[in-house]
């Protein structure tokens, strides 16, 4: 964990384009999910800041492999695991996320209340359970209705919810998505395989280093009775995204 601890150092030192964002990592306890982030973002090369007003002049001209000599020279210097990182980036991308917002959405299903909650003001709650962090640190839910399907983007660079869907997939980095989401996103939705109502309107909403959003998608027919966890097992990291709808029951 100390060796994670130090390469979360250097990486988000090296990301924030030479300020020490070690805080982030030695207080885990405010930010359980932090340290996270910026591992997998090393093993994958991701190291796009996720503040839009970043100065890019900090950053070096092909960041991915200058992270991975980074990596490797940590690696030599017995600093790093290897394995460890897989674990985390295995965590990241098939236990945690998109596991945890399912969890919440499948909730918000089933208890009236807490979607409200959820719906007003979900930070409180997401603290509660501990969903929350870089990238996660303020969060809006909206929800699809009869009317109105939601669909997510960052226009500026990659700016997704972490800690409630995990990393994010390459098409949502993509520059044809970032803009063709927002210029045409009913064809968008198309070519995603999801059908609207002639009567439904498309609402686009561009996170931000300020906020990040989250789709919750309709509860599909024939869902009733089920558990939560049932319930979660319905809820795709692309029907979070606003791209996909929930799966049927049986399906």
């Amino acid at each position: 964990m100390q060796a994670f601890r130090l390469l979360a150092r250097y990486v988000g030192k090296f990301c924030a384009g030479g300020k020490d964002v070690s805080c982030a990592f030695v207080t885990g306890h405010e930010m359980p999910l932090a340290g996270w982030t910026w591992a997998a973002c090393l093993w994958q090369g991701h190291v796009m800041p996720h503040d839009h007003d970043h100065p890019h002049a900090h950053l070096p001209s092909d960041p991915a492999l200058r992270v991975k000599a980074l990596e490797t020279i940590l690696t030599e210097k017995g600093l790093v695991d290897p394995a460890a990182l897989d674990e985390i980036v295995d965590t990241y991308q098939n236990r945690i996320g998109p596991k945890n917002g399912a969890s919440v959405v499948a909730k918000m299903w089933a208890d009236p209340a807490f979607r409200e909650e959820m719906l007003t003001d979900p930070m409180p709650r997401l603290k509660e359970m501990a969903l929350y962090g870089r990238q996660g640190e303020h969060m809006v839910f909206v929800e699809n209705t009869a009317e109105v399907h939601n669909l997510v983007v960052c226009t500026l660079c990659s700016c997704y919810p972490w800690p409630l869907l995990g990393i994010p997939p390459g098409w949502y980095k993509s520059d044809a998505y970032r803009a063709r989401s927002v210029r045409e996103p009913r064809k968008v939705l198309s070519e995603f395989g999801v059908t609207l109502s002639a009567g439904q309107k498309v609402r686009v909403w561009d996170s931000t280093a300020e906020v990040r959003y989250l789709v919750v998608p309709r509860r599909p027919a024939g869902a009733e009775g089920l558990s939560q966890e049932a319930l979660a097992d319905l809820v795709t990291r692309d029907s979070m995204i606003g791209t996909g709808l929930a799966r049927e029951p049986g399906a």
